[in-house]
Order: C-alpha cells, then sequence, then structure tokens
C-alpha cells in the first residue's frame, strides 16, 4: 500500500474527530483528568528532579530548514552598563535586562494540534483555513495547554532494551518494540500517561556533534505505531530526536507521514528534541521508570507549538 492510501486507511481507523465533542481543544490531552493528576503526584518519592530540555542558545541543532534558526540571545542591559553609569538609576542600583529571538520549534518543545493538517483539515475534522491564519492558531493556540499537561511519565528506553544503548539510523520502532521495552522496565503504559521514548540519538549527537540530526537519518516511531498510540490511551509523546518518526520515512516520497495522522486526527500531542539521557541513566540505577512529569508549553497565544522545560520527578 502506498503513503497516500494507508494515511488513509489510519486516519479513518485511529480518528478521534468528534470524541470529546465538536468544540474540543485539548486532543488527547482530555485523558488527563484531575484523578490521574493527583496519582502522578504521588509517584514523587525521592524527590529528585531532572530537566528534559536541551539548553537553548547558538549551539543548537538547526541548520536553516524552513528558516528555523537557534535561539539568538542578545544583552540589552549589562554590568558593563551599570559600572559605568551608563543606566540612570539611583543610589548605585544596577541590573542586566535580556531578549531572545528563536523560532517555537527550534529545540525541545512541543507540536501543537495546529501544526499540522491533512489534505486541508486540522484537529477535530476543522478547515485549516478556519483554525490557523496569519494571526496564528484561532481555534487550538498551544496556550490552551498550559496548564494541563502534567501527570504521569513513563520512559521508554528502546535505545537501551532493543539496541546497545542507541538506535541506528532508520530504526523503525514498532509496536512490538515500545511493548518489549515497557515489559523490560516492569513498567504498564496506560490512558493519560505522558510517554517519553529515548532512542539514542541525541546522545550520539553531544558525542559526535549534531551533523545530520535536524531533519536527517534518524531512529523513530514507525507509520504502523499509530494503532499503538490511539489504543493505549495516551495523552502524549516525546522523543529525542528531531521529528519523532523514523527518518527516512517508511514510504517512498513521504514526509512524515505519521506526523499527518497524530496530530490532525488522533489529537496527540508530539514532543521533540527532549533530552533524556540523565533520566534513563537514573531510571536504570533503581529501576523505576515512571514518575510526575510536568511539560507546560508557554501560552503565546495563537502558536502552533511551544519551547518547553520538561521535568520529570521521581
Amino acid at each position: 500500500m502506498n503513503a497516500e492510501d494507508s494515511i488513509a486507511e489510519a486516519a479513518a481507523k485511529y480518528s478521534n474527530w468528534g470524541r470529546w465533542g465538536a468544540d474540543d481543544v485539548l486532543g488527547t490531552i482530555n485523558f488527563i483528568g484531575t484523578a490521574e493528576r493527583a496519582g502522578a503526584a504521588r509517584l514523587v518519592r525521592r524527590g529528585v528532579s531532572f530537566s528534559l530540555a536541551q539548553r537553548f542558545d547558538m549551539n543548537g541543532p538547526q541548520k536553516g530548514w524552513r528558516r528555523r534558526t537557534n535561539p539568538v540571545h542578545t544583552m540589552l542591559d549589562t554590568g558593563t552598563d551599570a559600572v559605568h553609569g551608563d543606566q540612570g538609576f539611583p543610589h548605585g542600583l544596577g541590573g542586566a535586562d535580556d531578549t531572545i529571538f528563536m523560532p517555537l520549534q527550534c529545540s525541545t518543545q512541543w507540536d501543537g494540534l495546529g501544526h499540522i493538517f491533512d489534505h486541508g483539515r486540522a484537529w477535530n475534522g476543522r478547515p485549516a483555513d478556519k483554525v490557523v491564519t496569519s494571526e496564528g492558531d484561532q481555534v487550538t493556540g498551544i496556550e490552551h495547554l498550559a496548564a494541563p499537561v502534567a501527570g504521569r511519565g513513563v520512559l521508554l528506553d528502546v535505545g537501551r532494551v532493543i539496541g546497545d544503548g542507541e538506535l541506528p539510523d532508520g530504526f523503525a520502532i514498532a509496536e512490538e518494540h515500545l511493548t518489549a521495552t515497557a515489559e523490560a522496565h516492569g513498567v504498564r503504559v496506560g490512558s493519560g500517561d505522558l510517554v517519553c521514548v529515548r532512542t539514542g540519538r541525541l546522545a550520539r549527537a553531544k558525542r559526535e556533534g549534531w551533523g545530520e540530526y535536524a531533519g536527517g537519518p534518524a531512529p523513530g516511531l514507525s507509520f504502523w505505531s499509530a494503532g499503538w498510540l490511539h489504543r493505549t490511551e495516551i495523552a502524549a509523546i516525546a522523543t529525542d530526536t528531531w521529528g519523532f518518526e523514523v527518518r527516512p520515512n517508511e514510504f517512498e516520497n513521504s514526509f512524515q507521514p505519521l506526523h499527518q495522522v497524530v496530530l490532525p486526527h488522533l489529537g496527540l500531542l508530539v514532543g521533540e528534541m527532549w533530552d533524556l539521557d540523565a533520566l534513563a541513566a537514573d531510571c536504570a540505577a533503581d529501576g523505576v521508570y515512571d514518575f510526575f512529569l510536568t511539560a507546560a508549553p508557554l501560552p503565546i497565544t495563537g502558536a502552533v507549538g511551544s519551547p518547553v522545560n520538561p521535568l520529570a520527578i521521581k
């Protein structure tokens, strides 16, 4: 079956359109309720926390594709200004201020529900041109997710279980690999979970340099994992790769076909370029692969994606 037919079949089979009503703006984050969030908070046993974010600086992975650049950080006021009396404050007061310019999806980030369309349709079947305009995402802007993205996190270290710490580029992570990894970790994946899949691709980039990390070959989720993503009722999934799904993609002349199913049809929140290495080392040491995870996007009105500093607390 070719890409077009496979995408259409998966979209019809795994669609969540209308599941939470015609006006829904949260997608699968609806699976996290107050009970799930309270239960996740009880997973904090040791009080140790891990940032799952890469650094936001000029030494990032971006190479300019589709005008995505690395963050540009500029100082507006500095200690030099204060020492030389250039700031004009009374009684010796001085300070520093700074600004940053960056595409919202240049480093650790969430793909919002308005990020990807299928044949001109956005999440919940809405016409894409009525959702995202030059004014931004008028319906499912990332600001709607500023509060609810907190709950039970689960790490699936596929790189460690299936590979030798790292999966090779082009490795398609299928349902069997996800279930085998969960079994090896002794962890259950279920409704409302925020699943973090470590491939080891970022660890290799740290060791060897960015190279083709942004947009090049990489391990990732197989297109055929869409059924597992739908059936488990997970709230979100995040990986340590640039594009979440395997690259090169599994169909000839295709581009990110799994995105085309999971964002506009499942309403699944997708995280990319997360740094899962320190968390994975700790999980391997104590044998505990679930934790409290909070990963709120910045409430940027109308944005279709957002930087994030996810915190895993064990």
